[in-house]
């Protein structure tokens, strides 16, 4: 297909002129037998103040302000009264945590 009539109706076409138009105007194409690959990694969950960590792990504010002085410091930023915490990084320090306690 060389040239793309402008009137022709979107539905129209053939899946192979879909690829076609795709291919020339946005420079995508096709992999045959692949998924699409996302080009960026899933946003990562962030806590945001002790209230955050409280409702995250369902502990009281003194328990998720004690987990946010200990074991949870490496997951924690702070800047003045701004908390966030990597949630992700706080489960595997949680239960890095718990693992020690049990033994």
């Amino acid at each position: 297909m060389k040239g793309f009539d402008r009137t022709r109706p979107l539905n129209a076409l053939t899946v192979g002129e879909l690829f076609d138009l795709l291919e020339k105007h946005f420079g995508l194409t096709a992999q045959k037998g692949k998924e699409p690959v996302a080009a960026t990694a899933p946003p990562k969950r962030l806590l945001y103040g002790v209230k955050g960590i409280e409702d995250f792990f369902h502990v009281s504010h003194r328990t998720a302000q004690k987990y946010k002085d200990t074991f949870l410091q490496p997951a924690v930023s702070q800047n003045g009264r701004v908390i966030v915490t990597d949630a992700e990084l706080a489960l595997q320090l949680f239960n890095e945590n718990n693992e020690s306690h049990a033994e």
